[in-house]
């Protein structure tokens, strides 16, 4: 569940017992109300492939004008395909956490912001899925 759009933090099936969806009970969870803009995974939705696409949303939306941002989410949506692909390494894992670090509180606008947290709480709160992933590639690397 991702409570408050796509930049608040998503919650894991076992955290939401006991949450109402007021402000204070999301965020003793983890999470916050945003937007209220809900957006609701069964336990079948590919977390990497979510994530991707979330993270190219917030490619798109970039205007360019800050460079964390502009090449945060750039790099970030390619990291996240390589590994939505099958090509990715268990290091990139690392490099997208990251990255979520240089582009946070570093432009003009909180775009960048809005496009580092879904990407840190997702790896973070779904990592096994994500190095699942990495461990099926040819490629990976520890």
């Amino acid at each position: 569940l991702i409570p408050g759009g796509s930049s608040t933090p998503v919650l894991r099936a076992d955290q939401l017992d006991g949450v109402s969806m007021d402000a204070d009970s999301l965020r003793e969870a983890g999470s916050m109300m945003g937007t209220a803009g809900m957006i609701v995974m069964d336990e079948e939705t590919d977390m990497v492939d979510a994530l991707w696409r979330i993270s190219h949303f917030y490619h798109h939306e970039s205007c360019g004008q800050c460079t964390p941002c502009r090449e945060g989410t750039g790099w970030a949506e390619k990291i996240l395909l390589k590994i939505k692909n099958g090509d990715g390494e268990l290091r990139d894992l690392d490099l997208l956490l990251d990255l979520t670090t240089q582009m946070e509180g570093r432009t003009i606008c909180a775009l960048a912001d809005a496009a580092a947290w879904p990407i840190r709480h997702t790896i973070n709160r779904f990592r096994d899925e994500f190095e699942a992933r990495c461990k099926k590639s040819a490629h990976a690397v520890a």
